[in-house]
């Protein structure tokens, strides 16, 4: 419930941000132009959004005949989430990873590197497709989608604004607006944008974790899965990940450090770890 409650006031917090940076920079006119043009490409990006991913990757759909006791166990788990039974697909990766993709729980579509089911035994593969199947539950994809809309309108209008003052196409004074808002805007809007972005992310990873636990009953399988596919990726290269769909995954495919863990997609392994095993010691407690 906090998570969830985290998601909206995060969500509500970029909306309010968007509205105020677009009437500093642009006015009305400037605001509705860039929501207009975010909002077309991004639910574009969201409604092919499982084509468009899978292909980028290279996924390879396995059928029952080539994957029997996976998609038992998909179905399984899927029955219990209340979920039609996804597509699955493979990824020709040696490093441990997975993700979900597509716009609704009928497109719903979950993926996994040749890695992950190397690496990890039956209990902690079950484990991360519960976790995918969280994010699909959630409709992750959609609300990923309108927290993008969102930053990168923000990002256009101080991209628009800031060619606009250096070619000298600044505002009129009867306009609306005011400079020095705007040049604030200009300076904090990327940051900010991206900052409350992946927030929203790390909050549906911690959500996505709730519901393996819930849905397998056993939060220890996906802690011990973590823990793994954290350690093995330090070492072993994902060739086809990128920084733009690295959201997805149930594990960040590329590690940060610093500061930069505050642009992280997501949560702290050690944080998502430690939470999982609380789940487990008060199920013991209550059990």
């Amino acid at each position: 419930m906090m998570n969830r409650a985290k998601t909206l006031m995060l969500l509500a917090a970029l909306t309010a941000l968007l509205l105020w940076i677009g009437q500093a920079i642009g006015g009305q006119g400037g605001l509705v132009i860039a929501l207009v043009f975010a909002s077309a490409m991004n639910l574009g990006a969201w409604w092919f959004s499982d084509s468009i991913v899978l292909r980028m990757h290279g996924a390879q759909e396995l059928t029952v005949a080539e994957a029997p006791e996976l998609h038992r166990m998909v179905t399984g788990l899927a029955q219990r989430a209340g979920l039609p039974m996804p597509r699955l697909y493979m990824l020709p990766e040696d490093a441990p990873n997975a993700f979900a993709t597509g716009r609704s729980p009928a497109k719903g579509a979950v993926a996994v590197t040749a890695g992950l089911t190397h690496v990890l035994d039956r209990d902690e593969v079950a484990a991360v497709i519960a976790h995918e199947l969280g994010h699909i539950k959630h409709r992750d994809t959609l609300i990923m989608s309108v927290a993008a809309m969102l930053a990168g309108t923000m990002s256009m209008l101080a991209n628009s604004a800031m060619w606009g003052m250096m070619l000298g196409g600044g505002r009129s004074d009867d306009e609306d607006g005011h400079p020095a808002a705007g040049l604030l805007g200009i300076l904090i809007a990327p940051i900010a944008a991206s900052l409350i972005q992946m927030a929203i992310s790390r909050s549906r990873e911690f959500l996505a974790d709730e519901a393996a636990a819930q849905f397998t009953g056993d939060p220890r399988a996906l802690a011990r899965a973590l823990r793994k596919i954290h350690a093995v990726s330090q070492a072993v290269p994902f060739d086809s990940a990128r920084p733009a769909t690295a959201h997805l995954y149930i594990a960040n495919p590329f590690t940060a450090g610093g500061v930069a863990k505050l642009f992280s997609t997501h949560p702290p392994m050690e944080e998502r770890v430690a939470r999982l095993e609380a789940m487990a010691d008060k199920r013991l407690v209550t059990a």
